[in-house]
């Protein structure tokens, strides 16, 4: 099999079973939630911890799974989001010696993303409706902005840290995450108007500005992929990268207009 032919059977697959689990949500979800934590901190470190300790390294893995206990056991929202600050406090309180905090941010990087994302799918249908159009807009993001990029082409977006990536690949990733976002969100029930339509126009930005901060990570430690856990794509950050980002500002968003213990709702409401 052909390196495409592998990188769409694994896209198949593995989308495909994130998003069965996604729908039931409860318990499966939440150790989905951990293990994707778990690799965004394992290839993390793998980039940036090179020379690092053991009794470290044991360290933010304790911390990791500190922060994780209180979202696998599906604890009040205000303690999953208090504990996993605490354990990201410590874990840059541990590395403050360092040459910087690179080592650290794999903890805030793994947590972020895992509280982001549980948070966001909390709330019965309200957060299975946010999630959905979450993993609409950042897909249709990275994939048309692929295509458009390919056959267009034109003015790099930020040759020096992706010298691939053009204008014309993001604004049409872009205008690919505005239709499928609200797409999504009609097939889920709701009503899309001109807010969930610039909701996906932002989450769209951010999400290529996470993948823009990803390969500006890699480059600062001579790195071309984040692993290789995910045949034909690399590692599990190359493939996640933008949802991290647009997970942290759809969940910001949805504290704002929704408050801690009912963020989805705030954009997504359903009965």
């Amino acid at each position: 099999m052909n390196n495409f032919g592998l990188r769409v059977l694994s896209a198949v697959v593995l989308g495909g079973l994130v998003l069965l689990v996604t729908y039931f949500g409860g318990l499966l979800f939440h150790l989905m939630i951990a293990l994707f934590a778990g690799a965004l901190l394992y290839e993390w470190l793998a980039m940036v911890g090179d020379g690092l300790r053991l009794p470290t390294r044991l360290a933010l893995w304790a911390l990791l799974l500190i922060g994780l206990v209180p979202l696998v056991f599906n604890m009040d929202a205000a303690v999953v989001v208090f504990v996993a600050l605490v354990a990201m406090g410590c874990g840059i309180g541990l590395e403050a010696r360092r040459s910087g905090t690179w080592v650290a941010g794999g903890l805030v990087y793994a947590l972020v993303a895992a509280v982001s994302i549980h948070q966001i799918r909390e709330g019965g249908s309200s957060g299975l409706a946010a999630i959905v159009f979450l993993f609409s807009v950042v897909w249709a993001t990275d994939s048309f902005a692929y295509v458009f990029g390919r056959l267009i082409g034109g003015r790099k977006l930020a040759p020096r840290i992706s010298p691939s990536k053009t204008w014309s690949g993001a604004l049409g990733g872009a205008l690919a995450a505005v239709i499928a976002g609200t797409g999504s969100a009609r097939l889920m029930g709701l009503q899309p108007g001109f807010v969930l339509a610039m909701a996906a126009l932002v989450l769209s930005a951010v999400s290529q500005a996470g993948d823009l901060f990803e390969s500006a990570v890699k480059r600062r430690f001579g790195v071309k992929d984040s692993g290789n856990m995910i045949p034909g794509h690399g590692g599990v950050m190359d493939r996640v990268d933008g949802l991290v980002a647009a997970g942290l500002a759809l969940y910001l968003i949805g504290l704002l207009v929704g408050g801690i213990h009912e963020p989805s709702r705030g954009l997504f409401y359903l009965p």
